[in-house]
C-alpha cells in the first residue's frame, strides 16, 4: 500500500529546515543573551546583569514612548476591528453582487502595494488637512494606523465567518428572532475567535509599523519603534537589546494569551 506524501521525505528537507530556523531565530537569541550583558560591550561578555533593563525601565523618554505606542495600538486595533467586522459581515452575508471583487481588493489594498506607498499616500492626505484645519493632534497617527489595520483584522474576520453555518441564523430567524438578535445570539459568539484574531494581528501590526508612523507622526509623537530606530542611528546599547527584548516579551504573552483564550472557546 503505498505511502502517504510527506515533504519531510524530500532530499534535503531537514537540512533546509534547520538552517531556516537558524537564520530567523539566532539573531534573536542573540540580542536577548547580549540584553543580559553587565558591560556595554555587543561582543564581549562581561558577566550576567539586569543593569540594562533598569536603565531601561527607568528612561522617561521609554517610558513616554511605550505608553504612547501601546494606547495607540490599542485604539487603532480597536477601531479598525470594529470597521472590518462591518466589511466582513457586509461582503459575506450577503449574496454575489456587482462590485464585490473590487471591494475585496480596495480593502486589501494596503496588504497589496509597497508599505511606503501607503506611508506616502497618507503623508499628503495628513498634510493636506493639517494646512486646511491648522490641527496637528494624535488623531491623524490613529487614522493612519487604522486605516493601514484594517485588512489585517479583515481577512481573520471574515476567514471565521466563512466557515460558519449559515443555517443557524436561518434557524433564529425562523424562530422570530429579528436580524439584530441573530446576530447578538448567534452570529457574535460564533465570531468572537475571529474578532480577537483580527484585534491581536491588528494590535501587533500598529505597534511594530515604522514606516506609516514615520510620515505621519509630528514632533513629540515617537512611538517605541521610531524611537528606538533614532537611537540606533546614533549608538548601539545594551539598553536597546533589552527594550528589544521587552517588545518580544509583551509579543509573546498576546500570542500565548491568544492561542489558550482561543482554544478554550473552541
Amino acid at each position: 500500500m503505498a505511502k502517504a506524501y510527506s515533504v519531510r521525505r524530500l532530499p534535503g528537507f531537514g537540512a533546509i529546515a534547520l538552517v531556516t530556523f537558524v537564520m530567523l531565530y539566532l539573531p534573536i537569541v542573540i540580542l536577548v543573551f547580549y540584553s543580559f550583558n553587565a558591560g556595554a560591550s555587543q561582543s564581549d561578555w562581561e558577566g550576567f546583569s539586569l543593569r540594562w533593563y533598569a536603565t531601561a525601565l527607568a528612561n522617561e523618554q521609554v517610558q513616554e514612548v511605550s505608553i504612547r505606542s501601546l494606547w495607540l495600538a490599542a485604539t487603532a486595533s480597536g477601531i479598525a476591528t470594529v470597521l472590518a467586522t462591518l466589511a466582513a459581515l457586509g461582503t459575506t452575508r450577503v449574496s454575489r453582487f456587482p462590485g464585490q471583487t473590487l471591494i475585496y481588493a480596495l480593502i486589501n489594498q494596503p496588504l497589496m502595494v509597497p508599505e511606503i506607498v501607503t506611508g506616502i499616500a497618507l503623508l499628503i492626505l495628513v498634510a493636506f488637512v493639517k494646512v486646511k484645519t491648522g490641527y496637528s493632534g494624535m488623531a491623524y497617527m490613529v487614522a493612519a494606523h487604522t486605516a493601514f489595520c484594517i485588512p489585517f483584522a479583515y481577512l481573520p474576520i471574515r476567514a471565521r465567518l466563512e466557515t460558519l453555518d449559515p443555517t443557524l441564523e436561518a434557524a433564529a430567524s425562523d424562530l422570530y428572532a429579528s436580524p439584530v438578535q441573530a446576530f447578538r445570539h448567534i452570529t457574535l459568539p460564533l465570531l468572537v475567535p475571529g474578532i480577537l484574531a483580527g484585534f491581536m494581528l491588528g494590535f501587533v501590526i500598529s505597534l511594530d509599523t515604522v514606516v506609516i508612523t514615520e510620515f505621519v507622526k509630528s514632533a513629540g509623537q515617537e512611538t517605541l519603534p521610531t524611537y528606538m530606530l533614532g537611537q540606533l542611528r546614533r549608538v548601539v546599547t545594551p539598553e536597546m537589546n533589552a527594550i528589544a527584548t521587552l517588545f518580544l516579551a509583551l509579543s509573546l504573552v498576546i500570542v500565548t494569551a491568544f492561542f489558550l483564550l482561543t482554544r478554550k472557546r473552541g
